[in-house]
């Protein structure tokens, strides 16, 4: 395959993951928690779209390896590899590891408890890291964009 399609797909999925984490997190979420008095219902709402942004990660994360292996086969690892794996990593843990545990205490209606902060706090520092890595892949030069207009 065309190296040049290969690096518009790798910009595009990775538009469409970056892009809905930062959209989401940064802009949807808050706006639930400030314009809804129901802060259950927020919760609910913005918990539904961070599983979905989430879903799309993990697809978005495993192409862009595959793309960014065909990219560079000789390659053992590169630095891109490297973040996609860490994005992708944390992004598996919010979902199945602290995502669970939380709905199982909002279930339980322990969300004013210290676990139940804790927990919510690592999902933050989890997000926020993987938006942040995110944001260094979109601002990275690409190899073969280098040097070039």
């Amino acid at each position: 395959m065309d190296s040049r399609r290969l690096l518009a797909g790798e910009r595009i999925l990775l538009t469409l993951w970056v892009g809905g984490l930062w959209a989401i997190g940064y802009i949807v979420a808050p706006t639930l928690f400030v314009n809804l008095d129901d802060r259950a219902l927020a919760g609910t709402l913005a918990g539904q779209m961070f599983a979905i942004i989430a879903w799309i990660g993990l697809v978005c994360g495993a192409i862009l390896l595959i793309l960014n292996q065909l990219r560079h086969p000789r390659r053992r690892s590169n630095w891109r590899a490297l973040v996609l794996l860490a994005m992708l990593l944390l992004v598996l843990a919010g979902q199945f590891i602290l995502a669970p545990m939380i709905a199982d205490l909002r279930a339980a209606g322990a969300t004013a408890t210290a676990a139940f902060a804790r927990l919510h706090g690592m999902a933050s520092v989890a997000y926020l890291v993987t938006s942040l890595l995110g944001l260094a892949l979109v601002a990275a030069p690409c190899e073969e964009s280098r040097g070039q207009g």
